[in-house]
């Protein structure tokens, strides 16, 4: 198959999908076309199956915002026209949807019919998509895409909830290169951070709000009074500032690093013990997804796809937003216990293998297939 796919080209979530998704449908031999306004952050490898296009956005003195979304739904015609695409795959519905409603409609006057699937992520629906500023135009272009599909179950029927949508949704689960991130812990690189033996912490997120990463950092200092140990704090955002001076506050800055955006986290989660993820929102919880797959044990709030992953009491456990003291407890229970987080370790390694790449892959590829066809028949 000719494949495009659309999405945010950031170290984001719905960015970090679509473009291992990407890279997996070009090794099983797919041609795959990324089309967005830069090269996305993991396409890092050169394939012969793997096509970037750029979309540039011109600027005008008429414009206070750049017109991207009518660019991006050009450079979507051009590419399907003189690729000769067989679907489209826009990942987040706002612009993507819109744009590739707006593309499919101008490709239809040369005669071209190229299907549309829309994978909501999150955000695009919970948040962004809800507002009532955006909210007809996701609405419409969710139901004038030919296939959807949803990260979790949970997002699935928040669409429902929020929208009016007249169609079918296919829940597809986030997936991990389990190849990738099994990993054997570099035993220097954890000499360094925890010299006496200490327990390591770790946090990935792009620090916004509903990340809650200053409930981290209380979750820590409480944590540390009951268990030796060190937090890292992997990504940059907002809300960086006001942990780096809660640290100081609560007197934990020297057990803390915060170590800014990394391209291997791989190698940071493989020599945590723990990660602690207290978001007020995740649509599945990709990050934690990935830590699992180091073998991980998870902490984490209750909300969205996270009970969908993260089982409760096996590999790791589950709690209210906001509740700091009842996510510290439960972690200082796997920690004072070596046996126990051994085997919260194994049962979180288990169930990432759950998502594996090689489960996941074949289910999209058979959307793709179906669609593809139910698009012919209707001609």
């Amino acid at each position: 198959m000719k494949i495009g796919i659309v999405c945010y080209p950031t170290f984001g979530g719905s960015g970090v999908v679509a473009t291992e998704l990407g890279k997996a449908l070009a090794d099983n031999g797919h041609h795959v076309h990324f089309i967005t306004y830069n090269q996305p952050a993991r396409l890092d490898f050169f394939s012969e199956n793997l096509y970037y296009h750029e979309v540039a956005v011109s600027k005008y003195p008429l414009f206070d915002y750049p017109p991207y979304e009518l660019a991006l739904a050009s450079r979507m015609v051009d590419v399907v026209r003189h690729e000769q695409l067989d679907v489209l795959h826009v990942h987040y519905a706002i612009p993507h949807a819109s744009a590739a409603f707006m593309a499919k409609q101008i490709l239809a006057t040369y005669g071209i019919h190229i299907p549309v699937i829309t994978t909501l992520h999150g955000t695009d629906i919970t948040l962004v998509g809800n507002d009532r500023t955006y909210k007809p135009v996701v609405t419409f272009s969710i139901n004038q895409s030919d296939g959807v599909t949803a990260v979790s179950q949970h997002l699935k029927d928040d669409t429902y909830r929020f929208f009016e949508i007249d169609r079918d949704i296919q829940v597809i689960y986030n997936f991990i290169d389990l190849k990738r991130f099994s990993l054997k812990p570099r035993d220097h690189f954890k000499k360094a951070i925890a010299p006496n033996g200490e327990k390591i912490l770790v946090h990935t997120s792009n620090f916004r709000r509903v990340k809650r990463t200053q409930d981290v950092v209380r979750m820590f200092a409480r944590i540390s009074e009951a268990i030796p140990s060190k937090l890292l704090m992997v990504g940059d955002g907002q809300e960086r500032p006001e942990c780096e001076q809660l640290c100081r506050d609560l007197g934990v800055a020297d057990n803390v690093r915060f170590l800014g955006k990394q391209d291997a986290v791989e190698e940071i989660l493989s020599i945590s013990d723990m990660f602690l993820m207290p978001s007020e929102s995740e649509s599945f919880g990709l990050a934690a997804l990935e830590a699992m797959a180091c073998k991980v044990p998870v902490i984490s709030s209750n909300v969205g796809g996270l009970p969908e992953l993260n089982i409760d009491g096996q590999t790791g456990f589950l709690a209210d937003v906001g509740d700091i003291e009842g996510m510290a407890q439960k972690a200082i229970y796997i920690l004072e216990d070596d046996t126990r987080l051994a085997t919260f370790k194994e049962n979180a390694l288990a169930r990432a293998k759950e998502f594996d790449l090689a489960l996941i892959l074949p289910q999209y590829e058979n959307y793709y297939r179906r669609i593809i066809e139910e698009s012919k028949a209707k001609l």
